[in-house]
């Protein structure tokens, strides 16, 4: 496909294979939202350039130069690099003063074990509440969850995203619109497992009652589990020594944990998103932000405890097994991330999709873009960081529309998603940076590749040891012929459960799901519920693909999917509680049945 030096597309192919070319206006208001001017054909020159290297190689360079390690270590190069030179980020500085070169050393391939073959469940944390939560799942059960799923044979454990959302009320439900993608949302803490938490205190005591109160209704009321959780939290906040382990946490987080801090606490004294603030606190280098930082002392700790907090209990939870996290592909445009990455994102801009077949008007997800020249300008920082807090503590991690890393669909101010075209990023730097970052982490990808995909995007997967995403939903062959290098399921959070195709109490279903659960299971269509979900999953158990997985909605035969895209107040989007708590579903026999057949695989 071509494009222009700024990376926007001529036009697309649509899901019917019609051409889409893209028109004049919109390539123009694009260049401006990038930064430049309607006419320009090309984007400025970046002021530090950046090199990409293979790990291993030994190319040439044009002059000698000091290279300073991201270790700290510095070596000299007269006519080559050293061979010989550790994967990461270093700066590679000519003699003879000319600028630095952010150079990035990168493995060819993303982590990924010989012989990996395992299934795990799949979990809303949110919705996956025990008795002793409030209102809402936590870090504990996760937990929990953990150990039960070690018991039965799983090797891993997929969650949605636990990414910060907006300080305050009202709280953001949908996982996938966080404020920032670094850091996480303190509603996931376990309040019993906060340093310094007495039962016997009458304050807590009578919170946890409230909490445990939040149970009895199904729909999920994240305003008052908040309100509970923050006043308990700044109690226990106010009776918090001295723990070496903070003080190491908050050196270890730097600039982007107390920027981050900062950000929530203008949040909470100005309300809004960023850009209706006071002028003199849009941006975080304004003098003005750094006195409200010295007189806010005290509260951007408390922000960076919770953060603390939210680390060790993830932690535990990781330390029973392996987590499979799951990287959102934007943020809201109000939060933390856009403030400050401000000067590298595409204003007037929002990503979504074109119209298809399955949505005529297509889809508008109200994030912004990075400029892809200004990524690449600050040598892709923002990109590592993002990457690299999502595979803390996790062993594998899901990218949601990993074409993300390839191209976005931009839509300009104003306009329809018919309107809008395609940007392509440098999409083999991109996925070197997810490649160091997987291999230091010791963490198997998972792209989310589901709907139009490039042949060649596929390819570029596979070849990066990133695993693909088939769905029973979606593929035409049996479970049986999908591929090895995948992560195989029924479903997803945002397409239907199986209960609610077998009982068609999903109208959005099509009845060719149904027909599909059929000619899958080989079950006479009278047949209950829990024989379909567990012989739909006996039959995904002959996947050879190397990670499988089960939703917990399937197993305890819920009829409501978590999400239906399209919808916003129709109905509680990302906010149903699992009908029945970690407890039931530990003694569910359907859900152990499931599990069964999924263990087989790892031996057979």
């Amino acid at each position: 496909m071509s494009r222009d030096a700024w990376g926007i597309e001529d036009g697309y192919w649509d899901i019917a294979g019609q051409w889409h070319e893209t028109p004049e206006p919109t390539r123009r208001a694009l260049r401006v939202a990038m930064g430049g001017l309607s006419d320009e054909a090309d984007p400025p020159p970046a002021s530090r350039p950046v090199w990409f290297v293979r790990h291993g190689t030994t190319p040439a360079i044009d002059r000698p130069a000091e290279l300073a390690l991201e270790d700290g270590a510095h070596l000299t190069a007269t006519t080559t690099l050293p061979p010989d030179l550790p994967p990461g980020y270093h700066d590679l500085r000519p003699s003879d003063g000319g600028p630095t070169t952010r150079l990035i050393v990168a493995p060819k391939r993303c982590h990924l074990p010989d012989g990996l073959r395992t299934w795990g469940w799949s979990a809303q944390l949110y919705a996956t509440r025990s008795r002793a939560s409030w209102g809402i799942g936590d870090l504990g059960d996760l937990a929990t969850l953990a150990r039960w799923s070690a018991h039965l044979g799983a090797g891993v454990l997929g969650i949605n995203p636990l990414h910060a959302v907006q300080p305050g009320p009202p709280q953001e439900p949908s996982p996938y619109f966080p404020s920032s993608r670094r850091f996480r949302n303190p509603l996931y803490l376990r309040i019993e497992d906060v340093p310094g938490f007495a039962p016997g205190d009458a304050s807590l005591a009578l919170a946890a009652e409230a909490g445990r109160a939040l149970n009895d209704e199904r729909v999920i009321d994240r305003d008052q589990v908040y309100a509970l959780k923050l006043s308990a939290l700044e109690l226990l906040w106010s009776m918090f020594g001295d723990d070496p382990r903070f003080d190491v946490y908050v050196a270890r987080g730097g600039s982007a944990l107390r920027q981050f801090a900062v950000y929530c606490t203008l949040a909470e004294r100005h309300g809004g998103g960023w850009t209706t603030w006071p002028s003199e606190f849009r941006r975080p280098d304004n003098p003005s932000v750094t006195r409200f930082a010295a007189a806010q002392h005290q509260r951007i700790r408390f922000h960076c405890w919770l953060q603390w907090l939210l680390d060790e209990q993830l932690a535990t939870a990781g330390a029973e097994m392996a987590l499979l996290g799951d990287l959102a592909v934007g943020f809201d445009p109000e939060g933390a991330d856009a403030w400050v990455w401000q000067d590298t994102i595409a204003h007037g801009v929002h990503v979504g999709a074109p119209p298809d077949a399955f949505n005529a008007d297509g889809q508008d997800w109200g994030f912004q873009p990075f400029v892809p020249w200004k990524l690449r300008a600050v040598g892709y920082e923002p990109l590592v960081q993002t990457v690299r807090a999502a595979l803390e503590h996790c062993g594998a991690l899901r990218i949601d529309h990993v074409m993300g890393l390839f191209r976005l669909f931009w839509i300009h101010e104003g306009g329809e998603p018919a309107d809008g075209t395609y940007v392509r990023f440098p999409d083999n730097e991109l996925l070197d940076i997810v490649a160091l970052e997987s291999q230091r982490a010791g963490a198997v990808i998972v792209g989310e590749d589901l709907g139009t995909v490039e042949d060649e995007v596929r390819q570029q997967l596979t070849e990066r040891a990133v695993l693909s995403y088939r769905l029973v939903w979606f593929e035409d062959e049996a479970p049986k012929e999908f591929p090895t290098q995948a992560l195989a399921a029924v479903t997803t959070h945002d397409l239907p459960t199986i209960a609610g195709v077998w009982s068609g109490t999903d109208e959005q279903a099509s009845g060719e799901l149904r027909d599909r659960l059929v000619q899958l299971t080989a079950l006479p269509e009278s047949s209950v519920v829990d024989d379909v979900v567990t012989a739909a999953h006996a039959r995904l158990a002959e996947a050879p693909s190397m990670v499988v997985t089960a939703t917990l909605e399937d197993a305890l035969r819920v009829d409501e999917r978590p999400n239906l895209p399209g919808t916003t107040t129709e109905r509680p989007n990302w906010s149903l509680a699992l009908p029945r708590t970690l407890e039931e579903l530990m003694d569910d026999p359907v859900a152990t049945e499931v599990a069964e057949s999924l263990t087989v695989r790892r031996t057979d």
